[in-house]
């Protein structure tokens, strides 16, 4: 095999490697943050592990990007929960245009460090939402925070757990990553 040949060649090899590891990076990165609690990143769960007769507030923050013409607000600013105790929050949108418009949420929770114990087992964030015209829903999330947050060192002080969504359009033809 020739020289430029071969350097083709591992040009190319080269050149599909990085192109892979560009489109895995997105999933391997969210798969990390889901895994560690990385930066507010909460836990996806089936069911919660029982109460420890503590409690801990949850409170609900919501946004929406300026392109999405939606009100989107928790009913209930904040919740004082049991700890391992499931518990349900609700969230309402309604669509102000007169045009279905889909939108995708993105979360997070903070302080940080509580990301890893904060457990959702349903929530309106894991699929696309599409409203029609002037419709207005109510969106559930499922969750509890799970005991182990109490023998954390970093975490064991936490009094008060932000929920915070953010609502973003889906442009179409693309989907929400």
């Amino acid at each position: 095999m020739s020289r430029n040949l071969r350097t083709a060649l591992l040009a190319g090899l080269g050149v599909c490697t990085m192109t892979g590891i560009g489109f895995a990076s997105v999933p391997l990165y969210r798969m990390f943050c889901e895994v560690t609690g990385l930066n507010g990143t909460t836990q996806r769960g089936l069911r919660a592990p029982g109460t420890t007769g503590d409690k801990i507030t949850v409170a609900f923050d919501s946004n929406v990007s300026p392109r999405l013409p939606w009100t989107f607000v928790p009913e209930r600013r904040a919740d004082t929960i049991d700890v391992g105790g499931r518990d349900m929050a609700f969230f309402k949108a309604k669509n102000l245009s007169n045009k279905a418009v889909t939108g995708s949420a993105t979360f997070n929770v903070t302080p940080a460090a509580a990301g890893k114990y904060f457990t959702k087992i349903q929530c309106f964030c894991f699929t696309q939402q599409t409203l029609q015209p002037g419709e207005e829903v109510r969106m559930p999330v499922i969750f509890y925070v799970d005991p182990a947050i109490q023998k954390d060192p970093d975490a064991k002080d936490i009094q008060e757990i932000t929920l915070s969504y953010t609502f973003y359009p889906v442009d179409s033809g693309k989907t929400a990553s």
